[in-house]
């Protein structure tokens, strides 16, 4: 897991996914983009947010720390990363 200071770039509105984990089947899920500081060319993450996390809304520009999770998976030989959000703080 890594911590970063960010700015959001953009935010899905959540959706309802089934889930085995959740105790009604379904889980929230939303989709963020954010940008790392440090001017234009700054590295960017298309992040998944799940469960009450998912249910936070954030204005584009706002500067949030946020813990990410990256994880990778293999299927029929192709590999793919997933970045999900652990955790966020605000910025006043």
């Amino acid at each position: 897991m890594t911590t970063k200071l960010v700015k959001v770039v953009a935010q899905s509105e959540p959706v309802y996914v089934s889930s085995k984990k959740s105790e009604n089947g379904q889980l929230a899920k939303s989709m963020i983009r954010l940008k790392e500081m440090g001017g234009e060319h700054a590295d960017e993450y298309i992040c998944a947010m799940f469960g009450n996390l998912a249910l936070c809304r954030f204005d584009v520009g706002k500067s949030i720390i946020v813990s990410l999770r990256f994880q990778t998976r293999e299927s029929n030989g192709v590999y793919y990363q997933d970045v999900v959000v652990t955790d966020f703080q605000e910025i006043n």
